[in-house]
C-alpha cells in the first residue's frame, strides 16, 4: 500500500522528469533514498512508465497515426514519409531492446539502483548534453533522418539503461550532436520512447504477473495521476526549447549531482547506496 503523498510525489516525479533530460529513473531510485519510504520497485516504476508513455502518445497521435499508415505502405512496398518515419523509429528502437535483454539476462538492473551512480551519470551525462547542446548545428528536422543516424540516436538511447542517464537527455544529446534542431531532436526522442517504453512495461509487468505479483489499485492511480502530469510537461518542454537552450537541466544535473555526492560522502546514509 502506498499513502496518498507518496501517490502524488512519485507520479509527479515521473510526469515531469520522463521528458525533461533529467532522468525519471534516477529520481524514481532517489525517492525512497530521500524519505525513508520502501523503494517502491519496478511494477510501480512500470505502472508510471505507461502513464507516460500514454501521455506521448497522445500528444503525438498525428505522428503515431502516420507511423501507422506507414506500416502499411511498408507492407505495399510504397514509399512515402511515413514508412520513412516508422523505419526510422524501429531502427532507433532495436539496440536498446537488445541490451535491455542483456542486462536483464545478466541480473544488473538492481545493481543499478544506486544513489551513487544516479549522481556520477547525471554529472557526466549533463556535461554531456551541455557540450551538444552549444556546439551542435541546427539544421536538420525529422524529414532529414536516415537509418544511419538514426542508429546512432538509437545506441545513444541504450546509455539510458543506465539510472540517472536519462533516456529522453542522451537521445536528445545524439540528435543535437548530428545537428537535429531542438524541437526535432525532441520529438524524435519521444516518439522512440513509445515503443521503447513499452516494451519495458511490458516485460516488467508480464513478468510480475506471470510470478502471481497483482498490480494494485494504488499502483493504477499513479499511473493515471501521471498521465495528465506527463501531457502538461510535454506540452510546456516542446514549447520551451523552440527559443531556449537547455543549460537551464544542465546546471540542475550538475548541482543534483554533486548535492548527492557531498551527501554520500559526508556520511549521510541514503537508502540503498552501493
Amino acid at each position: 500500500m502506498m499513502s496518498l503523498l507518496q501517490i502524488v510525489v512519485l507520479a509527479l516525479i515521473q510526469g515531469i522528469t520522463e521528458y525533461l533530460p533529467i532522468s525519471s529513473t534516477g529520481h524514481l531510485i532517489l525517492v525512497p533514498a530521500f524519505t525513508g519510504w520502501p523503494d517502491q520497485g519496478f511494477v510501480t516504476d512500470m505502472v508510471t512508465n505507461l502513464g507516460t508513455v500514454t501521455a506521448t502518445i497522445v500528444y503525438f497521435w498525428r505522428d503515431v497515426v502516420s507511423m501507422l499508415q506507414g506500416l502499411v505502405d511498408i507492407v505495399k512496398r510504397r514509399s512515402s514519409h511515413s514508412a520513412r518515419l516508422v523505419t526510422n523509429v524501429i531502427v532507433a528502437t532495436i539496440p536498446i531492446i537488445i541490451f535491455g535483454l542483456v542486462i536483464k539476462k545478466l541480473g544488473l538492473v538492481d545493481h543499478l539502483r544506486s544513489p551513487l551512480i544516479v549522481a556520477i551519470n547525471s554529472i557526466v551525462f549533463g556535461l554531456l548534453l551541455y557540450v551538444a547542446d552549444s556546439y551542435g548545428k541546427q539544421r536538420n528536422t525529422i524529414r532529414d533522418l536516415n537509418w544511419k543516424n538514426s542508429l546512432i540516436i538509437g545506441l545513444f538511447q541504450c546509455l539510458a539503461l543506465n539510472p540517472g542517464t536519462s533516456r529522453s537527455g542522451i537521445t536528445m544529446t545524439g540528435g543535437r550532436f548530428l545537428g537535429f534542431m531542438r524541437s526535432d531532436a525532441a520529438r524524435f526522442s519521444f516518439l522512440i520512447s513509445i515503443p521503447a517504453n513499452l516494451a519495458a512495461s511490458a516485460k516488467v509487468l508480464g513478468d510480475a504477473v506471470q510470478a502471481g505479483e497483482s498490480i494494485s489499485f494504488d499502483q493504477i492511480i499513479c499511473g493515471v495521476l501521471t498521465f495528465f502530469i506527463g501531457l502538461g510537461t510535454i506540452h510546456f518542454l516542446m514549447n520551451y526549447i523552440r527559443n531556449r537552450s537547455l543549460l537551464p537541466f544542465v546546471i540542475y544535473r550538475v548541482i543534483l549531482g554533486s548535492a548527492i555526492l557531498g551527501l554520500i560522502y559526508s556520511g549521510m546514509p541514503l537508502g540503498v547506496v552501493k
